[in-house]
């Protein structure tokens, strides 16, 4: 039997926060920090918003330096900054610059 209704939201709830996908950490980041767009949480994190829009189109990477650089912004740890993404990964590599 197919789930519907209210069911079928929370199971696509619960599949979104288990994927691997970039745009629910900056969709986080903005909710938390009280922003309204991209551009106003690319000033924030003194970082490039072309960086995001790459980022979010599947582009480039989150690269562990700018987790890391997100970290010191905003206080949330990398852990965290990591789950909000979907990241389940045991190890991670940081890479030497955010380019």
């Amino acid at each position: 039997m197919p789930i519907q209704g209210k069911e079928k939201e929370e199971t696509m709830k619960q599949q979104d926060q288990t994927t691997y996908n970039p745009n629910h950490l900056f969709d986080a980041l903005i909710e938390r920090m009280g922003l309204s767009n991209d551009g106003a949480l690319a000033r924030k994190l003194k970082i490039a918003r072309s960086l995001i829009n790459e980022i979010r189109k599947g582009q480039r990477p989150v690269a562990g330096s700018l987790l890391l650089w997100i970290q010191e912004a905003t206080g949330i740890t990398v852990n965290e900054l990591r789950m909000l993404m979907g990241d389940r990964r045991r190890k991670y590599r940081l890479s030497y610059a955010i380019t």
